[in-house]
């Protein structure tokens, strides 16, 4: 049987497997980067080193990644990626205003604990000044998230009519990422959802509603 597909038809089906293909093999190198980054800093990685741990060339790197600095951007741009998709799923669910933030906080706190992208893209905005990039500025967008759900959960009933959403908004930002940098320093994040809920449960005792 006469194949009546056109060439430009053929083009494009052997052109997409080598793009998820080149999809694949960037991710692979940004997550490769991100746990390089986590273990080593900035400073001292080098586009070799991630080429060795993922198993590829240089020359691969290089193809998607002009250079480290490149890669540590890519880096804190996942890093902030995560944060839209994390707070929509948890609205997906439904819940109530407090049950909302706290569901937020929870798998923000689990995704500091085992997502490397995560953990990189924060010791990166730390070591900001060895980058050279202009890098998002850090902890901005959190405290104007949070103290909408507080407001919320206020105006539910669900926190003391005394709660000031802004001022408990910006501490749990202060009390969040303070507790997870401490864990980073102090055992790797080891011992980071012990903290985690100790914090919580400490700041959250005195609004709840009971």
């Amino acid at each position: 049987m006469r194949n009546t597909s056109s060439p430009g038809t053929a083009q494009r089906a052997t052109s997409q497997p080598k793009q998820e293909r080149s999809r694949r093999t960037k991710a692979q190198i940004l997550q490769v980067a991100a746990e390089t980054f986590v273990e080593q800093g900035y400073a001292t990685v080098t586009l070799q080193d991630i080429a060795d741990r993922a198993s590829m060339t240089k020359g691969a790197v290089y193809f998607h990644y002009a250079n480290k600095q490149a890669l540590a951007i890519a880096v804190v741009d996942g890093h902030y990626g995560r944060w839209p998709t994390l707070v929509e799923q948890v609205r997906a669910m439904g819940l109530p205003p407090l049950q909302t933030l706290l569901g937020i906080l929870d798998r923000t706190a689990e995704a500091f604990h085992t997502d490397a992208i995560v953990q990189a893209g924060a010791r990166l905005q730390i070591e900001r000044s060895l980058i050279g990039a202009d890098l998002p500025q850090p902890y901005v967008w959190w405290p104007e998230l949070l103290t909408e759900f507080i407001a919320e959960a206020k105006d539910a009933g669900q926190l003391r009519p005394e709660t000031d959403p802004q001022t408990l908004g910006r501490v749990l930002v202060s009390a969040f990422f303070g507790m997870q940098h401490i864990s980073d320093v102090l055992t790797g994040r080891d011992d980071l959802m012990e903290r985690y809920v100790e914090m919580r449960d400490a700041l959250f005792k005195g609004f709840i509603v009971t």
